[in-house]
């Protein structure tokens, strides 16, 4: 890879990240660059909109048919009379069938106008659903099949509302009546999904912040409990759903960053030195709780995965440039670990925030900055070209293609150099790592020679030895040969040699008595 002295690097401004309404909250691309609550009023403003052209087009259609229906009629009366003269009696017997027929002409007008205005009302889609399941007990499959975590959270959930007392009995009642009434809802989109979770959201805040006076802190525990137990409980329902495409992008994504294996993170101009022990640690555990997020149920523990990795790359480029990190850094810091980490599901986890997170987490706090950085990284990573990472348009194809690899063309330009090339090295720390592990091979290459000859040395040393031992023992033994000689009978004291200064021994005497 070609070594060039000017590099664009990955900046962006931090007004890009705010919403482009200047509301001062945080935007998201999943929302046109809007924050949660700007979006909502944009898409009240547009479905009410639609249904008020659906109504005026209902009304048009009305008319119309209505207009039909009067000139066929006027038409019917003028051949009747043209044809029943005034004065023959038995034309009241004429009547009868043309009644029915008149009847069964209003019957129909009226059905296919209250067919068009249900079409376009608002509850169109939910009533059949109703009308068709009002013999049947609303139980939804989710609570049938509730695993332990779910249930874990239910106890916990009704321990929590314990402390509220009457309030936390309405709180609980609410929730579940919600749940009931999503599990009869799975014909709708997921934006549809999406506004109904909101919606409660929105009721259950302003109820909570009217019961607490205006206490933010206690309202924002409360819906922290009430998100966990209504996304645990609805989570296979609406995560992913095969009404969107997000498994689709998923597999996009997920190609996308395996073709992007290749990128070093020199070329992504990140400030983070992984031969550091700390550092690289703090990109292991960032790579690890990216990862973790798909493994979450409830979309504030998936944001607090997102924001835990940001912290350690926070971290890590602190502990490489021994100063703060700025938002400069942090941004290609987050790209490298997603194409590091390769998330599974990115683009439903990142949907499912999107849609059931409690909106305030998102527009304002860490979470909604982390969040909304860890979108604006997917969409580089998806837009990432040759400009992007500083390279010609022909290597940019050859790496993309798997022809050739930057490491390689490193190794080939760079490893036969000596003397010029650690000028290089010393700004390219990769360089710098591959010629310290040569001197490092050559070093070993060395001592290993020398260990080898010093151990042919020794087994020669012992080799010769041996033989020396062995002639040296037959030589003394040919000069002076063994003789064993039998053993000689001896008295006790044979062997004193101190005999002479003894006591004589006693001679027995005989006393006369």
């Amino acid at each position: 890879m070609s070594q060039r002295t000017e590099r664009r690097g990955i900046h962006v401004d931090q007004s890009e990240l705010l919403c482009k309404k200047g509301c001062g909250y945080y935007g998201n691309a999943a929302w046109q660059g809007l924050c949660s609550k700007c979006w909502r009023e944009e898409y009240q403003r547009a479905r009410q909109k639609q249904i008020q052209d659906d109504w005026v087009l209902a009304e048009k259609l009305q008319r119309e048919e209505e207009a039909a229906y009067a000139s066929s009629q006027g038409a019917q009366s003028q051949s009747q009379s043209q044809s029943t003269p005034p004065q023959a009696q038995p034309g009241q017997s004429s009547l009868g069938p043309f009644s029915k027929f008149e009847e069964k002409k209003t019957n129909e007008k009226t059905r296919k106008v209250t067919t068009v205005k249900k079409f376009f009302s608002p509850s169109s889609r939910t009533a059949p659903k109703k009308e068709t399941q009002d013999g049947k007990t609303p139980s939804p499959s989710i609570s049938r099949q509730s695993s332990m975590e779910t249930d874990r959270v239910s106890r916990d959930f009704v321990d929590f509302l314990k402390n509220l007392q009457k309030p936390g009995r309405e709180i609980h009642k609410q929730c579940r009546a919600f749940i009931e009434s999503m599990s009869c809802k799975k014909d709708l989109t997921a934006d549809e999904l999406s506004e109904c979770v909101q919606d409660f959201y929105q009721n259950m805040s302003d109820r909570l912040m009217s019961h607490f006076k205006g206490s933010s802190e206690c309202v924002e525990q409360v819906m922290d409990q009430v998100e966990k137990y209504i996304m645990t409980r609805l989570y296979k329902s609406v995560f992913c759903p095969e009404t969107t495409d997000d498994e689709k992008k998923d597999l996009a994504t997920q190609n996308r960053i395996r073709a992007l294996h290749w990128v070093t993170i020199q070329m992504l101009c990140v400030s983070m030195d992984e031969e550091i022990p700390e550092v690289s640690d703090n990109v292991v555990k960032a790579i690890t709780d990216v990862i973790e997020m798909d493994s979450k149920r409830v979309p504030r523990d998936k944001l607090a995965c997102i924001t835990r990795c940001s912290k350690h790359i926070f971290s890590a480029i602190k502990i490489t440039k021994n100063e703060p990190a700025s938002a400069d850094d942090f941004l290609p810091a987050l790209i490298y670990i997603v194409l590091k980490a390769n998330p599974p599901r990115l683009q439903s986890n990142i949907q499912y925030i999107t849609r059931f997170c409690n909106p305030s987490r998102l527009m304002t706090g860490e979470d909604g900055y982390y969040f909304t950085n860890l979108c604006c990284a997917v969409a580089f990573i998806e837009k990432l070209d040759a400009q992007s990472l500083n390279l010609s348009p022909e290597e940019f194809e050859r790496y993309m293609l798997g022809q050739a690899s930057p490491r390689q063309h490193d190794a080939e330009g760079d490893w036969p150099q000596t003397g010029p090339v650690l000028g290089t090295a010393a700004a390219n720390p990769v360089l710098a790592q591959l010629h310290h592990n040569l001197e490092l091979l050559s070093g070993l290459s060395s001592r290993q020679e020398k260990l080898t000859e010093a151990a042919q040395n020794l087994q020669s040393d012992l080799l010769s030895w041996q033989e020396n031992v062995q002639r040296e023992v037959k030589d003394i033994l040919e000069k002076y040969p063994l003789e064993i000689r039998p053993p000689m009978a001896s008295a006790i004291d044979a062997d004193n040699v101190e005999n002479d200064r003894l006591p004589p021994p006693l001679t027995p005497q005989v006393f006369a008595g």
